[in-house]
């Protein structure tokens, strides 16, 4: 069975999301498997633990990440989510990496500060694994909830082609939250608008557990477009597909946008091509 993955560093930002992917898990009907990197110098060397005891400090981390993770299902809402937790030493990107190598995961969340620019809304961590792994990474920034029926909306220039992994992933999301409609916002580069009828097929092949609205925005006036249809239409969770250089990602860098966005966008979710 696939699972959520969630990192976690015990911040309030992990729990956070922990909290986010609860309430995925419920409606996806999947498990959740709790991850924590032990930095490799950690434990060794400071005021209460050294190399003498580090088998224990490792124990005891792995311990409290267990009550940690536990204390998400005391709700009678979660009872029936399966929760399990992972313990390793290393980076976090190592961790995570080997763990979704060998593991069936349908989503790795992180929670996050929220910044400006793509590096920065991600925060380092979340940053790296987007570079690092194809598994959808679903972004949720502090103090941000789960909507039940969610607004969701797709970001594209339809230059790049959602990968079947990632299509499959995208329909399930749709389908388990009942989303009514999927919005694509189209961003079309130069100055003359043109219908991508090209581009609407092939999504719509890929996309069939809701029906689709396209709207177009034209990049010379891409921010203030972008910004008032994710208001307008109170996105809930935003998606982009990564590809560095096309013109959504360069759109998605600029601090601005990352300003309003952190005041309206509730999850950004990376899918891959």
């Amino acid at each position: 069975m696939k699972k959520i993955l969630v990192a976690t560093d015990f911040s309030n930002c992990a729990k956070n999301g922990m909290e986010y992917a609860m309430e995925l898990a419920k409606v996806l009907k999947v498990e959740i498997c709790v991850i924590h990197a032990i930095g490799s110098t950690e434990g060794v060397n400071n005021n209460i633990y050294n190399a003498l005891y580090i088998e224990d400090y490792y124990k005891n981390k792995k311990e409290s990440l267990k009550e940690w993770a536990d204390t998400f299902k005391e709700s009678d809402t979660f009872k029936d989510v399966e929760i399990s937790t992972v313990c390793e030493v290393g980076t976090v990107s190592k961790v995570i990496s080997e763990y979704i190598q060998s593991n069936p995961i349908e989503l790795l969340v992180m929670g996050t500060m929220g910044s400006t620019g793509i590096a920065g809304l991600f925060g380092s961590n979340a940053h790296t694994m987007i570079e690092k792994t194809k598994v959808p990474t679903l972004i949720i920034p502090l103090e941000s909830k789960f909507s039940n029926n969610p607004i969701i909306t797709l970001a594209t220039d339809f230059s790049t082609e959602l990968s079947i992994e990632d299509s499959n992933g995208l329909n399930d999301l749709i389908a388990a939250s009942k989303a009514e409609k999927l919005n694509v916002l189209n961003i079309i580069e130069g100055v003359q608008w043109k219908k991508n009828e090209a581009g609407e097929e092939s999504l719509k092949k890929l996309i069939h557990a809701t029906e689709i609205e396209f709207n177009y925005v034209n990049e010379d006036k891409t921010i203030e477009g972008i910004m008032n249809f994710i208001v307008s239409s109170k996105t809930d969770i935003l998606c982009l597909v990564k590809r560095h250089h096309n013109v959504v990602y360069r759109i998605f860098n600029r601090s601005t946008v990352n300003q309003v966005m952190n005041k309206s966008i509730k999850a950004v979710l990376i899918l891959h091509e």
